[in-house]
């Protein structure tokens, strides 16, 4: 099986969600869409308070060329427009706060025939529908599918990996929605001009890989089975386990001819160019052992987290920790008001473990053998505690993809990846001249 050097196995804990079949959660009552829900620049409003509007209908409009469309994922009226904590960002955003007012009412997006639009056309339509990566990243999938002419890109992969312990929506829409996403592989391999594509699928999903393998017959997509390991769905890794291209340090996919996209978002392309709807809604999975259902779920975009987990029966009063998206890479909170956002993949709360307190670093280098970039995790840590930020960077501390491999087999439980992530905050800013 594929793989990469480096990585770690923790628990999969997937047991809780992963035969739960995906269901729709209800409608919210209320929602907070914050104006930064992608990467780049936040979207300019377009609307202001008293204003109605429906399911679809553009609320906020790109602000630069790395930026995305926002729409309203209910219809009802806009309440107001005001700051609240960003939990990726960690300052106030501004949010666009709507109160539903009855079941939906569209506003689709013009499209037809793929096979018969430009590659301009099919682009047009993605960017319209606000679509950025599912996977987490959140980054305009318009401008990933828009690479720069002297970047030959001639292979696209699908990361099906699902690699992140306890998330499962991914291998669900595998099982559930192949058709979708094989239509959607379709659509970016015409705007790629590429004539091949792989989907990524770790070992521990095989009636997906199975599943996969039967509706992509006849078709120019290939199903590539992957050793399970974390961070086997890291874009890096997953290049180089598929292709045996190493994408340079400080380069981009595109750098070695490849794409990389997620099964959720090729399932959001073919809704936005096969059916004309914008993204107002995403897959997701709510488990761990503090929740009283898990599930995989369909959730609009801005739906308070409380809201979700009250769907799925609430968590247990004696929770230590609730996070979006898995507990390797996932963000702690502990304000359930926050809402869903594009790149929510998850909602996970976990009841109290016994914890061991840090000690000093032994220099074992088990996070050398398990650093997937080939760094030196301790080493960064310890500038990162000294400050000697430019002596980190030069040690790779920006090649960090902060997957937590290191803090999780540290002995010492060191928390690497909570260093170097300050310390990456604290260079870009004082790169920008902000001390």
């Amino acid at each position: 099986m594929l793989t990469f050097k480096g990585g770690v196995h923790p628990p999969e804990l997937k047991e809780w969600s992963k035969d739960k079949p995906i269901e729709r959660a209800p409608l919210p009552q209320k929602v907070f869409v914050f104006l930064s829900n992608h990467a780049g620049n936040p979207a300019k409003p377009v609307v202001s308070p008293g204003d109605e509007v429906k399911t679809g209908q553009v609320i906020g409009e790109p602000e630069g060329f790395i930026s995305a469309y926002l729409h309203s994922p209910v219809t009802g009226r806009v309440l107001e427009i005001k700051k609240i904590l960003h939990p990726i960002l960690g300052k106030p955003i501004e949010a666009i706060v709507i109160e539903r007012t009855s079941d939906d009412e569209w506003v689709h997006i013009e499209t037809g025939d793929f096979e018969r639009m430009s590659k301009e056309e099919i682009l047009e339509i993605i960017k319209k529908a606000g679509i950025v990566g599912l996977g987490g990243a959140m980054f305009p999938t318009h401008v990933k599918l828009s690479p720069p002419p002297e970047k030959k890109v001639d292979t696209l992969i699908v990361n099906g990996a699902e690699c992140e312990p306890v998330l499962t929506i991914d291998h669900r829409l595998m099982l559930e929605r192949a058709e979708d996403i094989l239509q959607g592989i379709l659509i970016m391999m015409k705007v790629l001009g590429v004539q091949k594509a792989v989907v990524g699928v770790e070992s521990n999903k095989m009636d997906a890989y199975h599943n996969l393998k039967k509706v992509f017959k006849g078709y120019p997509v290939d199903v590539a089975l992957l050793r399970t390991k974390y961070p086997q769905g890291a874009e890096k890794q997953l290049i180089y386990a598929i292709t045996g291209r190493m994408v340079p340090r400080g380069g981009l996919p595109m750098d070695v001819g490849v794409v990389v996209q997620n099964v959720g978002t090729c399932v959001a392309v073919k809704e936005a160019v096969v059916d004309g709807k914008p993204l107002v809604e995403r897959g997701m999975t709510v488990s761990g052992d503090a929740v009283k259902n898990q599930k995989n779920l369909i959730v609009r975009i801005g739906t308070p987290v409380k809201d979700v987990i009250d769907y799925c029966g609430g968590i247990d009063e004696n929770t230590e920790r609730v996070i979006l998206g898995g507990p390797m890479m996932g963000i702690s909170i502990t304000n359930l008001d926050i809402p869903v956002m594009k790149g929510t993949s998850g909602i996970t709360a976990f009841l109290p473990k016994k914890s061991r307190p840090q000690k000093p670093c032994i220099r074992c280098s088990e996070c050398v053998q398990v650093c997937p970039m080939n760094l030196q995790p301790y080493l960064l840590y310890l500038l990162s505690t000294k400050r000697k930020y430019d002596e980190a960077v030069e040690n790779g501390l920006m090649d960090c993809i902060e997957c937590g491999s290191c803090t999780y087999t540290c002995p010492s439980k060191i928390e690497h990846v909570r260093y170097i992530k300050l310390a990456k905050t604290v260079y870009r800013a004082t790169r920008r001249g902000r001390r």
